[in-house]
């Protein structure tokens, strides 16, 4: 191994990245350390890992990869081993003149090409990438193949065995069965992925496992239907659920690490055709407060909310659709709420972050917890602000009506389409027009959109059509923004999402407007007169500053301006 490390000191010194002196003082540390030359040239920071790489890439001709902006072929991971790619921190990525194309965070080292070679059988193509990225794609695509491995191998398990039930009893004390492995791969999986939910799906050859990634669901892995069983007991084992009983839904929780993270993972069983669905909610605490800079919001929008949100008392409502990021701006604004001469109170259904400070309670149907018993609860409390998680009837709505008036700032969602018809889902709740217009102060609807993928991003001209859409004169030159799909975006041309807003601040004329019954229409008509910004009108900013597109803006409700 020295000989190749002395090769790479040699490539750099002829690359001008280093000295010669450099490079024997790195070499005599290496005698002392131990490490790989290039391991003690970065942590010396004399070089950068890109200064590396493009040394090789000039002095040996080997090409540097980016895998951020490629696509990976399936069946070339498929025929390299995970250990190999861990043991050498290398991986796979397609195809070239019957050559095996591998990417290498160390190309020089003749031990992992011959390793790679004798055990696939194909000839090498070797190409160099930074060795973090590397790492990445290996949990990505590792993770995802072992669940299905594992899958065959419980299959195989289950075929063979005479009485399965034997095999699940045991398997929660054997670390090593195949279905325990299976899970914890799939847990992986799905959290590089920075999925959301993971759906298990049965029919009736197969189980389809997708995860929702940024809104969207996308197929994983398809395993055999023997596996459905196991499988789902292991996760009724872990969330604590009753394994014998597959006639009812049940709901658990499941506190767990997955790659040094602690993770939230909220189960859903239903009964279906097939046998049981399973969704899994993935929690992320860190995205409990995120900061009011990363949610998306304009500066103008995030003005309106400071007013809103500095009234003594009053009811301040976050509402869209399910998966649109209300939590997440509630979190946000009780965390800047949030200090020690306030007593912040909510009650959730159930709590899915965990704020220090904030004395927060679970709904519990079951034991008679439900919102409106809670909230009455709470209110002997001495709260100065209560956010209840959602007002779903009346009689929550009564109550939080009654408490805005009362001198308390209540924050809560709603599910309707935009923030005029909030005021109209109060009144058909049976609040009289007067509690509404004396009680709520602003409304936030909101929706969540994927951003275009930067890696592999293309511009290009906006047809007449998209002109019209985006409320531009046709003559003019626009150009707008797609992902093409690579690697680092699986392919879907998006990373990421991004908030879309409209903030509706209830003015004297609002209140004027609900006290006389006028409907949504009259209400949208007065906030855009007051300055507000529809979703369509900020989604459509979004489109033309090359953050999203316009298939993104069909997603948002087409609503009057």
């Amino acid at each position: 191994m020295a000989t190749e490390k002395r090769r790479l000191g040699n490539i750099l010194v002829n690359a001008g990245k280093i000295t010669g002196y450099q490079l024997q003082e790195a070499l005599k540390s290496q005698r002392t350390l131990g490490k790989k030359l290039g391991e003690i040239l970065l942590d010396s920071k004399i070089i950068t890992e890109e200064d590396i790489i493009e040394a090789i890439e000039q002095q040996t001709g080997i090409k540097k990869v980016d895998l951020n902006t490629i696509n990976f072929d399936k069946k070339a991971i498929s025929i390299i081993p995970k250990n190999l790619c861990d043991k050498y921190n290398l991986i796979p990525f397609g195809f070239e003149n019957n050559k095996i194309k591998v990417t290498l965070s160390d190309p020089l080292n003749i031990y992992a090409i011959d390793d790679v070679a004798i055990s696939t059988g194909f000839e090498i193509e070797s190409y160099i990438s930074k060795k973090d990225d590397i790492k990445k794609f290996i949990e990505i695509y590792y993770s995802s193949q072992q669940v299905s491995l594992a899958a065959q191998q419980l299959s195989k398990e289950s075929s063979e065995a005479k009485n399965l039930k034997v095999n699940i009893d045991e398997m929660d004390n054997v670390r090593n069965a195949p279905v325990v492995k299976m899970v914890e791969y799939l847990f992986k999986n799905s959290i590089e992925l920075n999925a959301s939910d993971i759906h298990i799906e049965p029919f009736e050859n197969e189980v389809r496992i997708r995860y929702r990634i940024d809104g969207k669901l996308q197929t994983v892995n398809v395993i055999n239907i023997e596996s459905l069983g196991p499988l789902v007991t292991r996760i009724k084992i872990l969330a604590g659920l009753n394994i014998a009983e597959k006639r009812i839904p049940q709901d658990g929780r499941i506190m767990t690490s997955v790659g040094g993270k602690e993770v939230d993972l909220r189960v859903s069983i239903l009964p279906v055709v097939n046998g049981e669905k399973i969704v899994i909610r993935i929690l992320n605490k860190s995205m409990g407060n995120i900061g009011r800079d990363k949610l998306g919001m304009s500066n103008e929008n995030l003005e309106k909310i400071d007013r809103i949100i500095s009234n003594p008392h009053g009811i301040v409502l976050v509402t869209g659709p399910t998966g649109s990021g209300k939590s997440t701006t509630l979190y946000t604004i009780l965390s800047e709420l949030n200090n020690d001469q306030i007593n912040i109170i909510t009650v959730e259904d159930p709590v899915e972050y965990t704020l220090n400070g904030v004395n927060q309670v679970s709904v519990n149907n079951k034991a008679g917890l439900t919102f409106a018993s809670g909230l009455r609860s709470i209110l002997r409390q001495d709260p100065d602000i209560i956010m209840i998680g959602e007002i779903r009837d009346n009689e929550t709505a009564e109550i939080a009506t009654k408490a805005a008036i009362t001198g308390h700032l209540v924050l809560s969602t709603l599910h309707t389409n935009d923030a005029p018809s909030s005021i109209i889902r109060l009144v058909d709740m049976g609040i009289k027009p007067y509690l509404v217009a004396t009680s709520v102060v602003g409304i936030v609807a909101q929706r969540l959109v994927r951003k275009v993928c930067m890696n592999c991003n293309a511009p290009y001209e906006a047809t007449e059509y998209e002109k019209e859409i985006l409320g531009i004169d046709k003559d003019k030159q626009i150009i707008l923004n797609k992902g093409r799909g690579c690697g680092y975006c699986n392919n879907t041309g998006y990373v990421g999402r991004t908030g879309v807003y409209e903030v509706m601040e209830i003015t004297r004329e609002h209140r004027e407007a609900i006290n006389l019954g006028k409907d949504s229409d009259i209400l949208r008509d007065i906030s855009i007169k007051n300055g507000m910004n529809t979703l369509v009108a900020e989604c459509r900013k979004l489109v033309i500053d090359g953050i999203t597109t316009m298939d993104e803006l069909a997603t948002i409700t087409m609503t009057k301006e």
